[in-house]
């Protein structure tokens, strides 16, 4: 079956043989659907995500895998009500990007890419330097001046070259586009082949639930890669019989930067007037996702939703999970904070099964954490 990227606004095609970031005009792409595979097409000898290549858009023989993937999905109670994690933070950089950074990399190196652009609040930039290095590829990282410490050290440890930009993610996105003729633009929120990497998420709660779907997938939501992975992926599920429903997934914004909730609750389909302010919840604070409209339609698709978040509500539910033992930065405590509002208002109820994808280690957000908790640093 050949496999093409596809402008999915128009339904122009263009083959992938050829590296590209966007389709003419700098309009995200997708990848034609994919027909999915089943259980007995997974390889039971890798230990990573690459256990699911067979789903993958392209082949190789040399992966860039550092042992991504395989993470733990364990029972927890948030808001009274028994939950599954899905623990990302176990991933080798410490949050979900290393599955998008794994396959896009591979992929781009076998395209013949050894020198990658990318605009990243911090676990983005993050996995890309050290799935770069991992890979031989020369990386070049523009982050926001504001982006945490430990993610920019851990970017320069990589031996990626790390730009602070001033003023907005938005502002860092734009620099990154505008040097995009001059190095290959390896975007974790533009590249559909990271997208690819991430739907490995929808195998993996597959085959962890004993190859069925749960019912509700609640995820932190910036730009949208989980919630349009877990698309993808648990799509091509179906599609193969797999599964014989979607689950619905549900997306968790900060209401300082809601972009993709405020348009949901208003029932449009691009973008509403929308209040952007500074937010503790920095890897979602996305005022422009790209792909907007896409991320709407599988929330609509799915019978899902979007739920925008205080700074009290992100804050408690990251004090609250610690207490607990699960220790996550305050993007990731958006899931279970949307989990309990989801829960108040009966549309998701106990007795189901939801996933919260738990996207990133609190161990990246010490400053913020250490705010929460009024302790200096």
């Amino acid at each position: 079956m050949q496999i093409d990227y596809i402008d999915p606004r128009s339904g122009a095609t263009f083959p992938l043989d050829r590296p590209r970031w966007c389709g003419p005009g700098e309009v995200p792409l997708l990848l034609t659907p994919m027909p999915g595979i089943g259980r007995e097409q997974i390889d039971p000898a890798m230990r990573s995500l690459w256990r699911y290549r067979a789903a993958l858009p392209l082949q190789t023989d040399d992966p860039i895998s550092l042992g991504e993937g395989c993470t733990p999905l364990i029972p927890h109670i948030v808001a009274g009500v028994r939950v599954l994690l899905k623990c990302e933070w176990f991933n080798p950089t410490c949050s979900f990007k290393d599955r998008g950074a794994s396959v896009m990399l591979s992929l781009l190196r076998a395209q013949g890419i050894h020198h990658v652009l990318e605009d990243s609040s911090g676990n983005g930039g993050t996995a890309v330097s050290a799935y770069a290095a991992a890979g031989g590829i020369a990386a070049t990282i523009l982050t926001p001046a504001s982006t945490s410490p430990a993610k920019t050290v851990q970017m320069r440890a990589h031996g990626a070259a790390v730009e602070l930009i001033p003023g907005t993610r938005q502002d860092t996105a734009d620099a990154a586009i505008a040097r995009s003729d001059r190095v290959f633009y390896a975007s974790h929120n533009w590249h559909p082949f990271f997208l690819h990497g991430t739907k490995t998420l929808a195998y993996e709660i597959w085959e962890d639930l004993g190859f069925r779907a749960p019912d509700n997938i609640i995820t932190p939501c910036g730009a949208g890669s989980v919630v349009l992975g877990c698309e993808i992926g648990f799509s091509e599920l179906f599609r193969s019989g797999g599964i014989p429903a979607m689950p619905r997934i549900f997306a968790a914004q900060p209401a300082n930067c809601a972009p993709v909730a405020a348009a949901f609750m208003a029932g449009a389909d691009g973008p509403v007037p929308t209040a952007i302010t500074p937010t503790m919840a920095e890897g979602t604070a996305i005022a422009h996702p790209v792909r907007l409209r896409e991320v709407l339609g599988t929330l609509r698709e799915t019978s899902g939703g979007a739920v925008a978040l205080t700074e009290a509500d992100i804050g408690a539910a990251t004090l609250d999970l610690a207490r607990s033992g699960i220790y996550v930065e305050p993007t990731c405590a958006q899931a279970a904070a949307a989990f309990g509002k989801l829960l108040e208002t009966g549309t998701i109820t106990p007795e189901q099964t939801t996933v919260l994808v738990m996207t990133g280690t609190g161990l990246k957000a010490t400053p913020r954490i250490a705010e929460l908790l009024g302790v200096a640093l």
